[in-house]
């Protein structure tokens, strides 16, 4: 290949380029450049860190994929089974929806609970402990599956079409699923380490995340639900898990220093009144960011350019796919094959934010696209795939991956946008940011509307499935014209409609929206600091050059990011 020579030695030698090299090869310089200046915006130890931090992440969602992929597939097969046994019309999908509506809704309690421990003690031993309590809380479904009869599957078992593998199932009520499940959600409250928003950029540890995420969802379908059953797939979450929150102990503490309070011991906050409130200032943060976001139009295309397109991603994944799976092709477990798909669109959508950041730089583009292929799910309700061919798994985990690609794209370019632009805007309330309030309303409002109408719209799908005979050959084909193509046709108008409210965004590929160039991330103190400096009788505190971007304002600890789109 031309210029290989010079790419090669690119990170010891300024940049130069010859009459040989090709536009494609200038371009990989390019990227290879912004790499190694991306590395160098790192301290050695911040590097340490990072490589540490990606190791145990990649291993954490491995487990994270086999375990909600199992969990979904053997409550599918379970309520299945209940209907068939007992004689009463199926609810397979209203509870489902249910289930993992509630787990996400739980996800916002542990990101609570959560929140006073960070505070007292340095962020790896809870992150650490975080995943480590995760890990034990999805072995009690095994404990509960293993004292109630559960077996492995069968080595000789083969289930044909639409037959439930009832070899391996327990004896417990199915709806004893739920609780358990929430109580992991509290438990997947997991923060991530922030090492400064234009540093972490060139390194996007998210497509990490998302490799492992596409293998972990293939190989839970393929291997090891075929091979334990799906009561015993997410055996092996724990290990992953205790191995992740091994590695993450490692990581460096940052400097981190207890403060010494003043207070005395008698004084002192109680872990618990810390915790209600947390929970009064995420309610105080939802409102604070409802306001911010409906009187301004700057900010009101949000709530359906990322809640709502969050929403349709959730429900692609955790509604159509085991819909699809399981009423179409007779496998609960292939959903995890369309899951997949979705997750490698995620990957192709982040690494296309990543080359094409300084030819595209608004979300706009990339949530116009969102918008426009979420309609490819028009093809479900009209499809009449064999049953039992795991071929017709893949073509709906290939139809998936362009959707997610869309979304997964204006995810990451919109999550930098917000934090870009509500990182300059100063908040009223002293104890709620601007930022944080309106990423809370955002997040807050895609859980309800999720758990709502998963419920709803999966109760609504049980019904069709009833009327249409049930288990003697009921099907939900009309039910998805609505719950999948009239239901994303409408998500994806608003999107689309969303892309125009703000100031300058008529353009296809807009360079500055609500006339506000977001290239240089500079937060609002840092701003007022340096204005200060230009008044001569104002004394200015002058901070070290070397201060490490991973380390909170008064040095003391690492600061702490939850990124909304992953708190899953």
């Amino acid at each position: 290949m031309p210029c290989m020579d010079q790419i090669f030695v690119l990170f010891n030698h300024p940049l130069v380029f010859d009459g040989d090299c090709t536009a494609a090869d200038i371009a990989i310089m390019g990227y290879v450049a912004d790499l190694k200046d991306g590395l160098r915006a790192f301290t050695p130890q911040e590097r340490r860190n990072i490589a540490i931090y990606i190791a145990g992440i990649m291993i954490y969602k491995f487990g994270l994929e086999a375990f909600n992929g199992s969990v979904v597939a053997l409550a599918t097969n379970r309520y299945d089974y209940e209907s068939i046994q007992s004689g009463r019309p199926s609810r397979t999908f209203e509870r489902v929806g249910l289930l993992t509506g509630l787990n996400q809704a739980c996800q916002c309690i542990g990101s609570i609970l959560i929140g006073p421990l960070v505070k007292r003690y340095p962020t790896k031993n809870v992150l650490a402990c975080a995943v480590l309590v995760f890990g034990l809380c999805s072995a009690l479904l095994l404990i509960i599956d293993a004292a109630t009869g559960g077996t492995f599957m069968p080595a000789a078992c083969e289930c044909s079409a639409f037959q439930i593998p009832t070899l391996t199932m327990a004896s417990y009520n199915t709806d004893a699923m739920i609780p358990v499940y929430c109580i992991s959600g509290i438990a997947y409250a997991s923060p991530t380490i922030s090492v400064g928003t234009q540093k972490l950029k060139p390194l996007q540890v998210h497509i990490f995340y998302e490799i492992t995420g596409t293998a972990g969802a293939f190989i839970t379908a393929l291997v090891i639900i075929p091979q334990l059953g799906n009561n015993k797939a997410f055996i092996v979450t724990p290990v992953c898990f205790t191995f992740c929150a091994t590695i993450w102990f490692f990581i460096s503490e940052l400097d981190f220093k207890r403060r010494k309070s003043t207070l005395h011991q008698h004084e002192k906050p109680a872990y618990w009144k810390a915790a209600f409130r947390g929970l009064y200032l995420f309610g105080e943060s939802i409102w604070i960011g409802g306001r911010i976001l409906f009187t301004s139009r700057k900010f009101i295309w949000l709530v359906p350019g990322y809640a709502v397109a969050l929403y349709a991603h959730r429900y692609l994944e955790n509604g159509i796919a085991p819909q699809v799976a399981r009423r179409y092709l007779g496998h609960s477990a292939w959903s995890q094959i369309m899951v997949g798909g979705s997750n490698l669109g995620e990957l192709l959508g982040a690494l296309a934010v990543l080359l094409l950041t300084n030819t595209i730089q608004t979300p706009m583009p990339w949530l116009r696209l969102d918008a426009i292929m979420l309609l490819i799910v028009w093809y479900i309700p009209f499809w009449r795939p064999p049953v039992d061919d795991v071929g017709q798994a893949w073509i709906v985990a290939a139809t998936f991956a362009p959707i997610s690609f869309g979304w997964a794209a204006g995810d990451v370019s919109l999550a930098a946008y917000i934090q870009a632009s509500l990182s300059r805007l100063e908040s009223k309330n002293k104890n709620v940011s601007a930022l944080g309030a309106v990423m809370a309303f955002l997040y807050s409002f895609y859980i309800v509307t999720y758990a709502i109408s998963g419920t709803l719209l999966g109760r609504y799908l049980d019904r069709v499935y009833n009327e249409s005979g049930g288990t003697d050959g009921g099907n939900i084909r009309e039910g998805l014209m609505f719950t999948a193509g009239m239901q994303m046709t409408i998500i994806s108008v608003l999107v689309f409609a969303a892309t125009f409210v703000p100031k300058g965004a008529l353009a296809f590929n807009p360079k500055m929206i609500s006339e506000e160039k977001l290239d240089e991330d500079e937060p609002v103190e840092l701003k007022g600091r340096r204005d200060q400096e230009e008044i001569p009788d104002v004394p200015v505190f002058k901070e070290s050059s070397k201060k490490s971007y991973c380390t909170s304002d008064d040095g003391s600890e690492p600061h702490i990011e939850k990124k909304a789109s992953e708190i899953i």
